[in-house]
């Protein structure tokens, strides 16, 4: 089995659902809180059950949400690395990575080019490190891409990711390692198979 390398937490998805849980919660408890009104005023049985109910089920989903931010993260493997969010599991093969570039998150995100809140999303992490990774082609339709991560995964239609991570330094060292050691051990194993082949055409002594 390959050897795996370090999980890198994806800060940016990370970011994404503190955003979110903490909206999706408040909304949660707010109609809980109006559904015991209701029932507390004497308002008829069904009206205060269905409040109860939505208001329930919201402030679960804000409780799931906050459990789930920490599933994403992206992984080095010594043939591909893969990218994982909770609803998400992709392995990129070394051979579609043209190459990989650094620059900070906001430079890719310019605040004239964006909407007003997904600037509120970009501020502070825009001063951060983020590894752009160009690739021959995705794994997988873009728009299946798109349904499951968020549009600042990507700077424009190119085939990319946009990685950021805490450790990018790290991440970056590790990921470049494994794509020259993948590459110096294919090498390695044509250089075998046509030794292999030479040997095989030389007579042997009977």
């Amino acid at each position: 089995m390959a050897k795996a390398g370090k999980k890198y937490p994806l800060v940016l998805y990370t970011t994404m659902m503190n955003r979110w849980w903490t909206a999706v919660f408040t909304l949660g408890i707010v109609t809980l809180a109006f559904g015991f009104g209701l029932r507390w005023i004497g308002e008829e049985t069904r009206k205060w059950q269905m409040f109860i109910g939505v208001g329930g089920f919201v402030t679960l989903a804000g409780l799931v949400i906050l459990t789930v931010r920490k599933f994403a993260y992206v992984q080095i493997f010594p043939t591909y690395f893969r990218l994982v969010t909770p609803f998400l599991r992709l392995n990129i093969s070394y051979k579609r990575v043209r190459r990989t570039s650094t620059t900070t998150f906001g430079a890719l995100f310019p605040r004239k080019s964006i909407s007003n809140w997904r600037a509120e999303i970009i501020a502070p992490l825009a001063k951060m490190t983020a590894i752009v990774i160009e690739l021959t082609a995705y794994p997988i339709a873009r728009w299946l891409l798109l349904f499951f991560l968020s549009p600042f995964f990507f700077k424009d239609k190119t085939p990319h990711f946009v990685i950021l991570v805490e450790n990018w330094m790290q991440f970056s060292s590790e990921l470049e390692s494994a794509r020259s050691g993948g590459s110096v051990t294919a090498q390695k194993q044509i250089k075998r198979k046509e030794n292999s082949s030479i040997l095989s055409r030389l007579p042997r002594d009977k």
